[in-house]
């Protein structure tokens, strides 16, 4: 399956270029993390997917959710599925661009961040600076992770979440930092006061992380 996305170019692209794909939440579509453009490095090629499933209100999503069942929130045979779908296109546009010597790094909102997380961690060798906003790692898509610290080491996760989330719980975004703890990651947990979004804050502090 090929993904639609859309694309920001830098003025020259060398086999260095670093690249930065973006997965947004469910019910939004690639223009909502696309508009972080401006203060994104110039340098950078940005990649912004649109998930594949339709939505109501013409927005789309990665996979089914189930709102009313925590135990069973989301469709893992689906996740899965995307999971694989999103590094077959990853590589596919690694490959156009002869990037042979970047950095690749991801943007993963809410639903997206589910699926950022289990592609940093099935496949850390590919990626580098992970920024992970209003989500959670979901332990049923990552029975299958990486565990050597040597893979690991190159990973960087800068991990955002409201304190007053009313669609994906606090405390689920907080198992983050046991995760990332054990497996000796490298990561920044930060909580703002605000709902199910991005703050002006914590935009701050996420142009900040891709900056350094």
């Amino acid at each position: 399956m090929n993904l639609d996305y859309i694309v920001r170019e830098p003025e020259q692209i060398t086999s260095f270029t670093p690249i930065l794909f973006m997965l947004h939440g469910y019910g939004s579509n690639e223009q909502d993390l696309f508009s972080f453009r401006e203060d994104l490095p110039k340098d950078w090629i940005l990649i912004s997917f649109r998930a594949p499933r339709s939505t109501e209100y013409e927005g789309f999503s990665w996979f089914d959710i189930n709102f009313n069942n925590p135990e069973n929130f989301i469709d893992i045979d689906q996740a899965n599925e995307m999971v694989k779908v999103l590094i077959q296109n990853i590589m596919s546009i690694i490959n156009h661009y002869g990037l042979t010597d970047s950095k690749t790094h991801l943007c993963g909102f809410s639903q997206g961040g589910i699926l950022a997380y289990a592609l940093a961690l099935r496949h850390p060798e590919l990626f580098n600076k992970v920024a992970l906003m209003s989500t959670y790692p979901e332990e049923k898509l990552l029975t299958d992770i990486v565990k050597e610290k040597k893979k690991l080491e190159n990973l960087r996760f800068f991990i955002s979440h409201g304190t007053d989330d009313a669609i994906i719980p606090l405390e689920w975004g907080r198992k983050a930092a046991d995760l990332l703890y054990d497996l000796s990651c490298y990561f920044s947990f930060r909580e703002y006061m605000n709902g199910h979004g991005v703050n002006q804050k914590n935009y701050i502090d996420l142009m900040d992380f891709y900056a350094k």
